[in-house]
C-alpha cells in the first residue's frame, strides 16, 4: 500500500498574451493606427451613449415608473375592480340561474324520460329481441336442418351417379388436350421463342455495352473538360488570391475588433472620468454652496424667527384657547343656570324619590367587635 501522500498537480494556468504565438509584421503595423482611428471614433459615441443612459435612468426613475403606477392604478380601477365586480355580481348569480333552469328543463326531464319510458320501452324490445331468437333458433334446429341433411344426401347420389357414367369421357377429353394443346404449345416454347428471346436478350446486352461505353466515354471527356476549365483555375484563384486575401481581412478584422474592445473600454473610463468631474463641478458650484446658505444662514435665521416669533405667538395663541375655553365654560354654566331656574319657576321643585328601606346596614350600624350581633341580623 502507497503510504505516501500524492503531491496535488498544479493548476492550469490561463495562456497569457505573453505566450500567443509571435505576431507578423503585418499586424502590428496594422493595429496601432486602427486602434488610434477607432478610439477617435468610438470616444463620442461611447460618452453619448452613457449620456442617455444616464437621462434614460433619470426619465426611468422620475416619469416613467410614476406614470406606469399611476396607470396601474387606474387601469386596476377602471378594468379589473368592474370585470371583478361583473364576474361576482352578474356573471356568476347568472350562470348559477341558468345552471339551475338547465337542470330543471333539461336534466329533470331526461332522467325522467329515460328511467320511465325509454327503459321500459328498452326491455320491452329486448324480450322480444330474445323471443324471436328462441323461435329463429327452434326453425334451424327442427325444420332447416333435416331438409339441409335431405338435400346433401340426394346431392351426394347425384354426384356418384354423374362420375360412374363420365369416367371414360374424363379419359378421351384428358388425350385430346394433351395432343391439341400441350405437344404443340411445349414445341413452340422449344423452336421458336426460346431461341428469339436468347437472340433478343443478345442484342440487349450488346446495345447496352456499346451505351456504356459512349457514355463512358463523353462522361470523360466532360470530366476533363470541366476539370481544365473550370476546376484548375477555380483551385489556383482560391489558392492563390482567395485565401490570402481572406487571411489579411481576418487579421483586419481581428484588429478591428480588438481596437473596438479597447476603444469601448477606454472610452467608459473617460466618460466615467468626465462624470465624475462633471458631477464635483456641479456639486461644487451649486449643491455646497445652497447646503452653506441652508447650514449658515436660512437654519440659524429659522431657529431666530422660531425663538422670537413663532413660540410667543404659539403660546399667545394657547393662552388666548384657555381664556375662550374658560368663557365658554363659564357661559354654559351660567346658561344651564338661568334654564335650571326658568324651570323650576314654572314647573315648581321636582319631586324627591322616597328613601327605600334596604336590609344592608348603614356605615355607623356596620359590626363591631364589642356587639353581639351581625350587620345582617341587626334587625
Amino acid at each position: 500500500m502507497d503510504l505516501q501522500k500524492p503531491t496535488a498537480e498544479p493548476p492550469e494556468q490561463p495562456p497569457s498574451s505573453d505566450d500567443r504565438a509571435p505576431e507578423g509584421c503585418l499586424v502590428v503595423a496594422i493595429r496601432l493606427p486602427v486602434r488610434i482611428v477607432v478610439l477617435v471614433l468610438v470616444v463620442p459615441v461611447r460618452m453619448a451613449w452613457d449620456l442617455l443612459v444616464v437621462a434614460g435612468r433619470l426619465l426611468r426613475d422620475t416619469v416613467l415608473r410614476p406614470l406606469g403606477r399611476g396607470l396601474l392604478h387606474l387601469g386596476k380601477a377602471l378594468l379589473v375592480l368592474p370585470l371583478i365586480g361583473l364576474w361576482r355580481y352578474v356573471l356568476t348569480p347568472a350562470g348559477k340561474a341558468l345552471a339551475w333552469l338547465g337542470h330543471v328543463l333539461l336534466v329533470v326531464p331526461a332522467l325522467w324520460l329515460y328511467r320511465y319510458v325509454l327503459t321500459p320501452l328498452g326491455q320491452g324490445v329486448a324480450w322480444l329481441a330474445r323471443t324471436a331468437g328462441a323461435g329463429f333458433g327452434w326453425v334451424y334446429a327442427r325444420v332447416l336442418t333435416p331438409v339441409g341433411h335431405a338435400l346433401a344426401w340426394l346431392a351426394k347420389g347425384i354426384g356418384a351417379v354423374l362420375a360412374a357414367v363420365g369416367v371414360g369421357s374424363y379419359t378421351a377429353v384428358t388425350w385430346l388436350l394433351h395432343h391439341l394443346v400441350v405437344v404443340p404449345a411445349r414445341w413452340l416454347h422449344t423452336w421458336i421463342l426460346a431461341p428469339v428471346g436468347r437472340a433478343v436478350a443478345w442484342c440487349a446486352l450488346g446495345a447496352g455495352r456499346l451505351l456504356s461505353l459512349l457514355f463512358s466515354g463523353i462522361g470523360a471527356v466532360l470530366y476533363w473538360t470541366a476539370r481544365i476549365l473550370v476546376v484548375l483555375p477555380a483551385t489556383a484563384l482560391w489558392r492563390w488570391v482567395l485565401a490570402p486575401a481572406g487571411r489579411v481581412l481576418a487579421v483586419v478584422a481581428r484588429e478591428v475588433g480588438d481596437a473596438l474592445g479597447h476603444a469601448w473600454r477606454i472610452a467608459g473610463r473617460l466618460s466615467l472620468t468626465v462624470g465624475r468631474f462633471l458631477g464635483t463641478l456641479l456639486r461644487w458650484i451649486f449643491v455646497e454652496p445652497v447646503r452653506w446658505v441652508y447650514r449658515a444662514v436660512l437654519t440659524p435665521v429659522g431657529h431666530a424667527v422660531r425663538d422670537a416669533v413663532l413660540r410667543p405667538a404659539a403660546r399667545a395663541a394657547r393662552s388666548v384657547g384657555r381664556a375662550t375655553r374658560q368663557a365658554l365654560a363659564a357661559a354654559r354654566e351660567t346658561a344651564r343656570q338661568a334654564r335650571a331656574d326658568v324651570r323650576r319657576l314654572l314647573f315648581g321643585k321636582p319631586l324627591q324619590p322616597e328613601a327605600v328601606g334596604r336590609r344592608e346596614p348603614s356605615t355607623g350600624e356596620a359590626r363591631t367587635l364589642g356587639s353581639s350581633t351581625t350587620a345582617l341580623t341587626k334587625d
